[in-house]
């Protein structure tokens, strides 16, 4: 059975992410579409996604904003905010996810670099977040509540529920996602919708996702990994989702997955799902794929995972500027799935290892991977010179990761070059949390650096040096960073040390720090 035709323009030129995206919806609108886990029996259709997301595009349509303006969000997770991602790709424009645990100083960034025509943020944050955004010339802010409730919503009610969708080329804008820089500047990585489709069409058939596939959705929609990996693959599909909003709970989690086929989740929610006994080969019965991504999977997990539950879980390798890159097989005939490596290229992605030479490495050997491919972004919003600093002559986008790849073609990604440390499945760059600590009171240099942690993977770690005569308290530098950047960003312990290891050059050695706090959390 076919569904029917997305509304709107059917243009050969029509390449809108969202029109591929409700051409996977079931021919049964009426069918469940996402089920909240979390809440009192509620439940969406795939009719309701249709209609809500051309209610709230509608909205967007009203306002006559210019063409392809960002829209700036910082909500908590909802089905609403789903929609409002839609209606975003419906209207045309760019869709800007922010990190819920974003501080002022972050949002006054993100707002001021990419100027966006619509903030759309939680209702208790509205005084402080609409005071940046009309500051920095925003002309529309909206609330928007995880309880369905806001302004965005009562705006939207009133209108039509059927929307002519926006006609896009494949390399037009759809999202911008921010990073963090080595420099302490994030970039904003400019995907467009040939990029997110192609990736999802090509998981899609990699995945080997089935007709009555059922995805238990567990994490943020903030990033890649929830937003695209996990929701894209759910409604190109057309798969029911069962819902998690609020905080992550291996025990509701675990009842539900006797309904489910697939979950996807970063390590630190495996080490969790670990821990509860109701976690074993029964409640895992239907389940077709596990997922694990965003960080890297410890081979302790990966074999404990496999004895507990007789699933192998699949690993694989992404990032914001790329989507998804290589992934370890689905299919038993495309080879095993190897713990600690992210498997192979995906089919259509380029993935190779060169030394800093720029020579191709031999199997085995440690290099710099290097990637292309039509997932692959066309670069930094507004830094022209930084975009072309990460792509080769030849046009591959250095990752800044490094790692090798053995004879049968399985990738290991084995450190970063760019020092960052993926806590909890969340990106932090060392040099961003420096910057904060370095504008303290007192404080004379810093040095941030990750160490493992059974629990978030990484744990960051600042060592911290006074200028002569002050006194310093770690305790207290943790608490006002706690009020600048985002809690997953801020150091779980600070000490404060006479002086940093150097090299003759006078370069801080982080080798030595790591090698000296490794065992701080185990």
């Amino acid at each position: 059975m076919s569904p029917p035709p997305p509304e709107g323009n059917n243009s050969r030129m029509q390449a809108n992410l969202y029109a591929a995206l409700r051409a996977g919806f079931p021919a049964d609108l009426d069918a469940t579409a996402i089920e909240c886990a979390d809440g009192a029996g509620l439940s969406y259709s795939w009719r309701d996604l249709e209609r809500g997301s051309a209610m709230l595009a509608n909205l967007l349509d009203s306002l006559e904003l210019p063409p392809a303006s960002r829209i700036a969000v910082q909500t908590e997770k909802s089905v609403e905010a789903l929609m409002l991602y839609l209606a975003v790709l419906r209207a045309g424009h760019v869709y800007l996810p922010l990190n819920t645990a974003y501080q002022a100083a972050e949002i006054d960034y993100f707002i001021g670099n990419a100027e966006p025509a619509v903030v759309v943020c939680a209702g208790r944050n509205f005084g402080w977040v609409s005071k940046i955004a009309f500051l920095a010339g925003t002309q529309n802010v909206f609330t928007l509540n995880e309880d369905r409730s806001g302004t965005l919503l009562d705006r939207a009610s009133t209108l039509p529920d059927t929307h002519e969708v926006a006609v896009k080329r494949a390399d037009e804008m759809a999202a911008i996602l921010y990073t963090s820089g080595t420099t302490g500047r994030s970039k904003g990585a400019m995907l467009s919708h040939g990029n997110l489709l192609s990736n999802a069409r090509t998981l899609q058939a990699y995945w080997d996702w089935q007709k009555d596939d059922v995805l238990i959705h567990a994490l943020p929609i903030f990033h890649v990994h929830g937003l695209f990996v996990a929701s894209h693959g759910a409604l190109l599909n057309g798969s029911k989702m069962i819902w998690f909003s609020g905080k992550f709970e291996p025990r509701a989690v675990i009842q539900r997955l006797p309904e489910a086929t697939v979950f996807m989740g970063v390590p630190t929610l495996y080490v969790r799902l670990l821990t509860e006994g109701a976690l074993d080969k029964a409640a895992c019965r239907r389940m077709r794929l596990f997922i694990s991504g965003s960080a890297p999977l410890l081979v302790e997990t990966f074999r404990s995972w496999q004895q507990r539950t007789g699933h192998t879980i699949l690993e694989r390798y992404g990032m914001s500027e790329t989507v998804m890159l290589t992934s370890n097989p689905c299919r038993p005939e495309d080879g095993d799935r190897i713990g600690g490596t992210v498997g192979f290229a995906l089919p259509g992605v380029g993935v190779r290892v060169r030394d800093d030479a720029g020579a191709e490495c031999a199997a085995g050997e440690i290099g710099n991977i290097e990637v292309r491919g039509p997932n692959v972004f066309a670069g930094y919003w507004r830094m022209p010179e930084k975009t072309q600093e990460e792509f080769t002559a030849d046009g591959w986008f250095r990752t800044g990761d490094v790692g090798r790849r053995d004879a049968r073609g399985y990738f290991t990604i084995v450190g970063r070059s760019k020092d960052l440390i993926i806590s909890g499945g969340y990106n932090v760059y060392p040099a961003e949390v420096e910057g904060y600590v370095n504008d303290m009171a007192g404080v004379a240099e810093t040095a941030v650096i990750g160490v493992p942690h059974p629990d978030f993977g990484e744990a960051v770690v600042a060592v911290v040096i006074a200028k002569p005569g002050a006194q310093l308290d770690g305790a207290a530098i943790t608490a006002a960073l706690k009020s600048q950047i985002a809690n997953f960003k801020v150091p779980k312990q600070v000490f404060i040390e006479a002086e940093l290891p150097r090299n003759a050059m006078g370069k801080v050695q982080k080798n030595l720090l790591r090698q000296q706090h490794a065992g701080l959390f185990q």
